[in-house]
């Protein structure tokens, strides 16, 4: 009989590890509380640098680990401590014994609202990055106009700001705004498009050139400093009032739509959770590794291990990369190395 191993939620990071443990030789056991597998990335559109379809990523993942054992729309109602392993227990009634649990629980998106000077669920026209690749992917949304002849992007919304909480960068939003840039103009060549930004940062391979094609072909406008002000006129425009920091002149445009660019935080329900097992928790509130260097997929419990953003944020390739380190850290750990 081959061996459980428990993969707490359905992202990409939960489908690659599956993957991998099937390679193995083990019994992946996916449990995931929504009622489809891919996480945020089912819900993306295109994936930069290359713009690949983000679906094909997760119908190729979906094909890989259809000998998995898949629970969705179903939560962990307990973990108990053995002495040599754990017992999962299910929100369906199932119980699972096993040696090794992967938290897989990947994040939550920065509440727009909370930033009420960009007028997220105030003005008509003020939409977030998840709203946007919803609408790429079919979805109708009425606070799109049909034909938008300006249109801004916010960067860092509720990242790297001490009074949202939250101090960390989130990596993901400099590149998903000009991924997401890139798209509109696709759409809307005529529109005028403006990404305002803090610090542009483009650490991956190809991603500063996908950012050089975005204003060279593209035509796209970066500038450099904070929106201050967004108001409504009584056309229902969007007033945009900001410092270009590098020109050291305020800058007011009216715009069709703006787009928030919400970071990645984590998850309080995983945090709760997390102590109720001992399982240390981060200053960020992401879920603490043994150590940020040799030991990014292992916790401070025996058995249990990490894989992508539940420790903090993450890019696609680098969550990719730790789901499959932590399939290999989990055999040589049943394996007794």
């Amino acid at each position: 009989m081959k061996e459980n191993v428990v993969i707490i939620g359905g992202g990409i990071a939960g489908m690659e590890a599956a993957r991998q443990l099937l390679l193995l030789g083990y019994t992946p056991i996916i449990v995931e509380k929504k009622d489809h597998l891919g996480g945020h990335v089912a819900r993306w559109h295109k994936l930069f640098p290359d713009m690949a379809p983000a679906g094909d990523l997760v119908r190729r993942l979906s094909e890989a680990i259809s000998e998995a054992n898949i629970f969705l729309e179903t939560r962990i109602t307990s973990i108990n401590r053995l002495s040599n392993g754990y017992v999962v227990m299910l929100s369906n009634g199932v119980s699972i014994p096993c040696r090794a649990v992967l938290g897989a629980s990947g994040f939550r998106l920065f509440d727009a609202s909370k930033k009420e000077e960009y007028g997220y669920g105030v003005y008509n026209h003020v939409i977030t990055n998840s709203d946007l690749e919803a609408w790429f992917n079919g979805a109708e949304d009425p606070r799109i106009v049909a034909d938008p002849k300006a249109v801004g992007f916010v960067h860092c919304v509720g990242s790297r700001d001490l009074k949202a909480g939250n101090s960390q960068c989130s990596k993901v939003c400099c590149m998903t705004a000009v991924k997401q840039a890139i798209e509109l103009k696709e759409r809307f060549p005529d529109a005028r498009i403006y990404c305002f930004y803090m610090d542009l940062r483009l650490f991956g391979k190809k991603y500063e050139d996908f950012y050089i094609n975005a204003q060279q072909e593209y035509g796209i406008q970066f500038i450099r400093g904070r929106v201050s002000e967004v108001g409504e006129t009584a056309e229902e425009r969007l007033q945009v009032k900001a410092e270009d920091t590098l020109s050291g002149k305020p800058l007011k445009v009216q715009l069709d739509l703006l787009v928030l660019m919400s970071g990645m935080v984590c998850n309080p329900e995983v945090a709760e959770f997390a102590r109720t097992i001992r399982l240390d928790v981060d200053s960020d509130g992401f879920l603490k590794s043994l150590d940020n260097v040799g030991g990014i997929n292992r916790s401070n419990q025996p058995g249990f291990f990490y894989a992508g953003a539940c420790t903090g944020t993450k890019t696609v390739p680098e969550t990719l990369a730790e789901a499959r380190a932590a399939a290999l850290d989990i055999h040589r750990y049943l394996l007794g190395k």
